[in-house]
């Protein structure tokens, strides 16, 4: 839990640094708050009902609840940061190796209001940077798009407005399917024309940086639709932001990157960590922060799903995971949502009454993915799984009430510390469960220095063996502290300030 809770509170320390305050949504809603907002997605909402037949249903995502919410307080006038920690749920197929669960823990971060053009959506960049760089996750990428700019690409290849849905769905697997498999799907599945297909593929093939973005700029088609206009000069004051934020060497400008959710509006983006992807993603995206635009014919062939054999009540079987094919996925995504918060406001209103929107732009990060990044490097680097600093013994009489006395006064200074909880209990079995513990710092009593006013210190470490923590026996007894300065002594050691990281000294 020590590894899950690290991950959780640099995140929430990473959003108060970004100038974020805390919310609380509820866990569920009414359905039809949720319904029409996660297009495809829609699908692995889990329904509720209640004693009086109401429909209801678990949160899928933070986003939504937050948008009813601004709408119902009235919000609508205001500029705000807004953060969230909480459980959501997903009808989905679990991998539990690849942190992918029904049940998981997500943070988001949204800036709400009107602000100048595309800052917010800079400083979301900045911020999924700031936290997976402070998390330690490894080589990340932030994928980027724009919404208006994949309206505009389909506009200009043909696709009736009525499937813009659809195939943005569709196209949005790129990351997971090969080409043909996706067209294959816009075609026989979405009944989109192989022609406007062909012209989608020689497009979301590409990927890059700014190069990419100026070499879209010169196409007239493009800039000819006002939809892929504004996108790509959007676009391009979002790179300058980034450059000013430092954030440009992670970023990859990726048409391919859709993102399902229905009520994205402008930029999207998604953050992929080398250790989270499937395979294959370490050579597709080699180039892709280069100065040269690169194109990405086809993702490596999927293994067919074997599926379970039908259960005793004749239901559909689920398709069994082939977890070697099957990466963590991205780990935060998000984008612009422009008319979600208007949309609930105009509901609450009533038919034919004005109602006032309110721009927003938000991240989302899995929590549980990250930590199913981050845990292998724990276990890898021996870092503790615990965060007791002290634990309190005594030889001899017991001495239960100086014990409760003194580990009182480290919990009051900050020192995390324990003891155990008998009357008489042996000096080994202390030892034992202090090690257990893998505190740092052994504190010993016993009855003649406490008249003397000391106390008994003795560091405890441990060393990596074969991947495996070995406590290095060490044959001092430990040094004799003034009991009066042993806070003091603690606070000011070495040890104390690697350990308090987390780190395994």
């Amino acid at each position: 839990m020590f590894c899950r809770e690290h991950v959780e509170r640099i995140v929430k320390d990473c959003f108060t640094t970004f100038g974020g305050a805390c919310l609380d949504t509820p866990v569920f809603e009414r359905k039809d708050i949720l319904t029409d907002k996660y297009g495809e997605d829609a699908k692995l909402i889990f329904d509720l009902m209640d004693q009086g037949g109401e429909q209801l249903a678990l949160r899928y995502d933070h986003t939504v609840p937050l948008a009813r919410y601004l709408a119902m307080t009235g919000g609508t006038n205001t500029q705000s940061k807004l953060w969230q920690v909480g459980k959501v749920y997903r009808r989905d197929n679990p991998v539990m190796s690849k942190g992918r669960m029904r049940e998981f823990s997500q943070a988001d971060f949204d800036i709400c209001g009107v602000w100048d053009s595309m800052i917010p959506d800079a400083e979301l960049v900045s911020l999924i940077c700031t936290i997976l760089t402070k998390l330690d996750v490894g080589e990340f990428t932030v994928k980027i798009n724009h919404r208006k700019i994949l309206d505009g690409l389909f506009e200009v290849c043909g696709v009736p407005p009525e499937k813009f849905r659809a195939i943005s769905s569709a196209v949005d697997k790129l990351d997971k399917l090969p080409w043909l498999d996706v067209k294959k799907e816009m075609t026989e599945e979405k009944g989109l024309d192989p022609a406007a297909a062909d012209k989608i593929g020689e497009y979301v093939k590409h990927k890059g940086g700014i190069e990419l973005l100026e070499q879209l700029m010169a196409d007239q088609a493009l800039m000819a639709n006002p939809n892929a206009k504004q996108g790509l000069e959007n676009m391009g004051l979002l790179f300058k932001l980034l450059r000013a934020y430092k954030a440009l060497d992670r970023i990859s400008f990726d048409l391919s990157l859709a993102r399902g959710l229905d009520y994205y509006t402008g930029v999207i983006f998604e953050a992929i960590v080398e250790a989270s992807a499937p395979p294959g993603f370490k050579d597709a995206n080699a180039l892709a922060s280069s100065s040269t635009p690169v194109t990405i014919d086809a993702a490596p062939p999927k293994k067919k799903a074997a599926k379970k054999p039908k259960g005793e009540d004749g239901g559909e079987a689920e398709e069994e995971i082939d977890e070697s094919q099957v990466g963590v996925g991205s780990i935060a995504g998000g984008g612009r949502y422009d008319n979600l918060v208007g949309a609930f406001a105009s509901a609450a209103a009533g038919e034919g009454k004005k109602t006032v929107g309110m721009p927003c732009v938000g991240v989302s990060m899995g929590l549980d993915r990250i930590f199913a990044i981050v845990w292998p490097k724990w276990v890898e680097r021996g870092m503790r799984s615990k965060e007791t600093m002290a634990y309190v013994m005594a030889a001899g009489d017991g001495l239960l009430e100086e014990r409760i006395q003194l580990v009182q006064e480290l919990r009051e200074a900050g020192i995390k510390s324990d003891f155990l909880a008998k009357n008489k209990p042996k000096i080994s079995a202390q030892f034992t469960v202090g090690e257990r513990e893998e505190a740092p710092f052994a504190i010993i009593l016993g009855g003649d220095e406490l008249k003397r006013g000391l106390v008994t210190v003795k560091e405890q470490r441990w060393e990596l063996k074969d991947g495996v923590k070995v406590k290095i026996e060490d044959e001092s007894k430990g040094v004799s502290v003034k009991r009066s300065e042993l806070i003091q002594w603690i606070k000011q050691s070495d040890i104390y300030s690697k350990w308090t990281s987390g780190r395994f000294v």
